[in-house]
């Protein structure tokens, strides 16, 4: 059954031409400067701002949704959310799709992380009605970034911990951590490792799917799933926790929780020079293959 999906999925793809995604680019720019062209940055000190883009988040995917809701939790005396969306809610096995909103300093946090939550939202809209084989909630967290990184004040500890009395209905996540930066120069990808670029290449053309050894059945079958849909070009890999950068983001705490999680990422700062600085724009980022990232992770859910 699956593989008939994927050889419907093909034809259609060639049908269409690769120019006809099912996400919606100018929607993409639109949630895109919505979320960077804003009065303060998303930090973690600009509470205000913070909880302005939360409001807009969730009222993006009230629009979509079956439930949404607001995790809320404390630091410091002050109140941080993550804004969750749940869709296919008559199903008892779920997926967790998750992305930060927060910016490490004064920026615009386009590709990081302003290109994920345009994933989530985006996957919103796709999911809208769609009959669904398991629950999917997509999540928006807070406070992804320092001085709150790696503790467990991230939203996505906040949230993961919560899925501890329901682990055995979890089946697993996905981190959409910087999808929008790609190029087509030579010597423009690097690697934790010199000599990876022998089986990866040195271009920045492609999106990775990244895992650890031993990330669990989900992780595996996500992976191949999306390399089976050829709507972008694909790396997958598969490293030790580690190594510098495999777990740069908000699977961190699914892996540290026992939860099978990759990451989708263009590779961050491996690739884009602009990470964590005042470049981070609309501007340096490929909306076309943006696009075709979520379309990608959407094709895979349907055929879960």
């Amino acid at each position: 059954m699956k593989k008939a999906f994927f050889i419907f999925l093909s034809l259609a793809i060639a049908i269409k031409g690769k120019s006809n995604n099912l996400s919606d680019t100018a929607l993409i720019k639109q949630h895109l400067i919505a979320l960077t062209q804003t009065p303060q940055f998303r930090t973690y000190n600009n509470i205000e701002q913070l909880n302005n883009t939360a409001l807009f988040i969730n009222a993006v995917f009230e629009k979509y949704a079956d439930s949404t809701q607001t995790q809320n939790y404390q630091v410091d005396g002050n109140t941080f959310k993550n804004v969750i969306a749940s869709f296919g809610t008559e199903n008892k096995k779920r997926i967790i799709i998750g992305a930060h909103y927060d910016v490490c300093s004064n920026q615009q946090g386009a590709d990081d992380n302003a290109s994920g939550i345009v994933g989530l939202l985006e996957l919103a809209r796709l999911l809208k009605g769609k009959k669904l084989n398991c629950r999917v909630d997509l999540v928006a967290y807070t406070l992804e970034e320092p001085p709150f990184f790696r503790t467990e004040h991230m939203g996505s500890y906040i949230h993961a911990k919560s899925l501890e009395p329901i682990k055995n209905q979890v089946l697993g996540m996905i981190s959409l951590e910087m999808i929008g930066y790609f190029t087509d120069e030579k010597k423009s990808q690097q690697y934790p490792i010199g000599i990876l670029s022998w089986f990866y290449g040195n271009k920045g053309n492609y999106i990775t799917l990244v895992k650890k050894f031993g990330a669990g059945k989900f992780a595996r079958k996500f992976c191949n799933n999306y390399k089976k849909t050829k709507v972008i070009r694909t790396k997958k890999f598969t490293g030790i926790p580690s190594l510098t950068g495999i777990d740069f983001s908000d699977h961190l705490n699914y892996w540290k929780l026992g939860f099978s999680a990759l990451m989708i990422t263009d590779t961050s700062f491996y690739r884009n020079k602009n990470y964590h600085q005042n470049t981070d724009t609309i501007e340096t980022l490929d909306i076309k293959r943006m696009s075709q990232v979520i379309d990608g992770v959407y094709l895979s859910l349907l055929a879960i």
